[in-house]
């Protein structure tokens, strides 16, 4: 290996490296605030390149479809809960932006969809309508057993992934989907080059990992997150509404899915079935920073794409072993540090 080859192995890592770090980010945040390890956040990530390459094609992505049924389950789940409990106060505004929000959008990308659009224009579409299906998914299958054990919590997550898996097969088809690129053309030296795909999906990651680091640290949002990340029964006795920062985080880690996608959907031909591995080594650089630590989940899952670059280029067949013998170490590390508590004494 050359220093040329070398540094075209780095490029790649980093650009893959900064989707799993975003991928990784989501994991951190949804686990802290809700307890639940999101096994389908590849999913997001898969329906927001897919949405957009449909609409490249102009057809009506089958997201719309589902949002359209997701946002009914959940105004039924919604009109239910009122009923048993007998209030009906907060219905309406619970509707307005459980059902009315998710078909207005459902709508609008549904009428678009034929009107061939520009490249930007679909991609603010195709985030459109991935980010919705965050918060009702939670609404459906996360919030009625809120205070479920992990175990549990991950059970149903296991659940929901084969379940929005088999739905993007039934939406998408088994055909992998490619989009154009939103930056042509590359910079660099005749030995080493940098595309400029790969340029914005670096830039964009950069910027959208200070966007949340503003939120997080600025907004009163972003502070309500944190305080139901360190304390649950702390935060809900100050006033913090616990199932609305569930959904929240349950958006913000389907916009950040469905941005993944449609900026790996230029440099990767994607499936239905491909954002299970980003996602899963999103996981992988989340246990590398505890599943507690956002810049040292970055910093792993940095590391987790350049060390599978690497690993391309000397053993392409374990490239999946090597990867993901990464999270072997790091457990038994937080395991020797941290022993075993029963989650009733945490």
């Amino acid at each position: 290996m050359d220093v040329t080859i070398a540094a075209i192995l780095l490029q790649d890592g980093i650009t893959t490296g900064a989707i799993y770090a975003l991928m990784a980010l989501v994991t951190v945040l949804v686990f802290t605030v809700t307890r639940v390890i999101l096994v389908p956040a590849g999913e997001f990530v898969a329906f927001g390149a897919l949405t957009l390459a449909t609409l490249q094609r102009g057809g009506v992505p089958g997201t719309v479809k589902l949002l359209v049924a997701a946002a009914l389950i959940a105004g039924a789940i919604e009109v239910a809960s009122a009923a048993r409990r007998g209030q009906f106060a907060a219905l309406p505004r619970a509707l307005a932006g459980l059902v009315a929000v998710p078909l207005l959008i459902a709508a609008t990308v549904a009428w678009a969809a034929s009107r061939q659009w520009p490249l930007a224009a679909q991609g603010l579409l195709a985030l459109a309508a991935v980010t919705p299906l965050g918060p009702l998914l939670y609404r459906i299958a996360y919030q009625p057993i809120a205070e479920a054990t992990v175990l549990v919590l991950l059970i149903v997550s296991v659940g929901v992934h084969f379940v929005l898996m088999g739905l993007g097969l039934y939406f998408f088809g088994a055909e992998g989907w490619r989009t154009p690129a939103f930056v042509q053309g590359s910079i660099g030296t005749d030995a080493v080059t940098i595309s400029g795909q790969s340029l914005v999906v670096v830039a964009v990651s950069a910027l959208l990992m200070l966007a949340l680091a503003v939120f997080f640290s600025r907004t009163l949002r972003g502070k309500a997150l944190r305080a139901t990340a360190v304390n649950r029964v702390g935060a809900r006795l100050m006033g913090i509404s616990t199932t609305y920062a569930g959904m929240l985080a349950f958006g913000l880690a389907a916009f950040v899915g469905a941005l993944s996608g449609v900026l790996v959907a230029p440099i990767a031909t994607v499936y239905y079935d491909s954002g299970f591995l980003i996602g899963l080594k999103g996981f992988v650089g989340a246990i590398l920073g505890g599943l507690v630590s956002y810049p040292l989940a970055t910093v792993g899952a940095l590391a987790v794409g350049v060390l599978e670059s690497f690993s391309s280029f000397w053993a392409s067949d374990y490239k999946e072993i090597i990867v993901f013998t990464l999270v072997l170490p790091a457990l038994l590390y937080r395991s020797l540090r941290h022993p075993h508590r029963e989650e009733e004494e945490a």
